[in-house]
Order: C-alpha cells, then structure tokens, then sequence
C-alpha cells in the first residue's frame, strides 16, 4: 500500500500563521508514517526571504520525503526566486515504485493572484502524461490553483485562467488525481474517471466560516484508494473510496 500525505497553505508569516496547529500536524502525520508529503503550495503568507527560512526549518520536521509547489503567495516579492533557492523546483516530476507518477506543476505568476499554467509547461506536463499511459502508470498531478470552483468560497476569482486546456489534457491523458490547494476549503470533486482533490488550509487562520484547520490522507492498494480528511486535532472522514487500475 502508498500512503500519501496531501498538506497545502501553510502560510508562515507574521500574522497568518499558527504555530501550535502546525506541530500538532506534524506529530500526526508522523505519526501516520506516510511514504511522502505533497504540499500544494502558498508555504509562506508575502514570499519573503526570512518566511522561507522559517518555513526550511518548519518542513525539516516532517519525518518523510517532502514536495512542495508554490502558491501565488510564494511567488511574492521574488519568492518564486528563493523558493528555488530554498525549498526546491518549482515544477518537477517523480516515479515511485515503478508504476506511480506524480507530477508538481507551478501555476503561480510574480505579484499576482491568477493561476496560469502557460504553453511551455503544458507541453512538458502533456509529454509527462504520454509517458504515464505508456507505461501503464498511476498518475497524479499537483498545483496549487484549483481547476475548477470551489464550493463555499464565495465570488470565483482564481482559478486558473487556462484550466480549460488543463483539464482537456488531464482528462484525455487519464489522470487519476488532481490536487490543490488555495481556497482553504477541503472539497473532492469527480469529473470523468479524474479526482479532483482541494485541500483546507494546514495551519493558517484564515479560514472560511467553520472549516478549521485540515490535510487529507491518499491509502491506496493494488485496486482501490481511499481518501481521508483529518481535522487537525480533531475528527477524520472518509470521503472517498473508489476503484483504480492496479499500481
């Protein structure tokens, strides 16, 4: 069985931050010993150097392989620089066991909010996905931005500004799963065969009307995946339980 830890707006900054919900996280997912973290983006609350330092030091507390992304946060005040600099590629691909791709893709643009993909990483992500059904792989594909509304986030203003092309891509390549972060709402939506997964907000307290802090959790076997939301601190629901092609 893969076990996937799904983590996403943590916004480490002055203000928006809260420690104590953070390590409270981090004991669970430890604890849960996933076989890695994908953290979809907005790790830093205004892309400054000093949050992305803080942020370094935060992530090396998770006790398992850790990819992140950025948000459209990160990529603040030449964020998208240090992110590279600090915390890694901002687009990136990886193979697990033989048969899992997952895919990292940057859908934010400098000192803006709107999500693009863009042609250039669209070709390479339609190339990656060749590749996946080739070779008969379990794909799943990471952004921050989501694809398609949220709901209970009230006026659509994000999204990304080519999602129709992405999804045609995501969908016709046979994509098993989306995830995002952003909205700092957790929803699943099912589109086709696709999953589209947005994630809440880890630790931030800008949070929508009760949805408190929360990450999912990815348990997925020879033929089926389950998808869990934990609450941090609190209560876990399976929202998800369906079917896949063998990993």
């Amino acid at each position: 069985m893969t076990v996937i830890a799904h983590i996403s707006d943590l916004h480490v900054g002055m203000t928006s931050f809260d420690e104590n919900v953070f390590l409270k996280a981090v004991d669970e997912i430890n604890n849960a010993r996933p076989d890695m973290i994908i953290l979809t983006g907005d790790l830093t609350d205004n892309g400054y150097y000093r949050e992305f330092q803080q942020v370094k030091k935060y992530l090396e507390l998770f006790e398992s392989p850790l990819f992140a992304i950025p948000g459209n946060h990160d990529s603040r005040n030449l964020g998208y620089q240090t992110f590279e600099e600090l915390i890694g590629e901002r687009s990136w691909k990886l193979t697990m066991g033989g048969n899992l791709t997952v895919i990292g893709l940057d859908s934010s643009t400098p000192d803006e909010n709107r999500g693009h993909i863009g042609r250039p990483q669209h070709l390479w992500l339609d190339h990656q996905l060749e590749d996946c059904v080739r070779n008969n792989h379990f794909s799943i594909v990471a952004l921050h931005h989501h694809t398609i509304p949220v709901p209970n986030t009230g006026r659509e203003r994000n999204i990304l500004s080519d999602s129709g092309d992405i999804l045609n891509t995501l969908t016709s390549r046979g994509v098993n799963l989306v995830l995002s972060g952003h909205k700092h709402v957790p929803n699943i939506w099912k589109l086709n065969d696709l999953i589209i997964v947005n994630a809440g907000s880890l630790s931030s307290n800008k949070l929508r009307g009760k949805h408190g802090n929360s990450y999912f959790m990815y348990y997925m076997s020879d033929d089926e995946i389950e998808i869990y939301l934990q609450n941090v601190g609190g209560e876990r629901f399976l929202l998800e339980k369906t079917s896949i092609n063998p990993l």
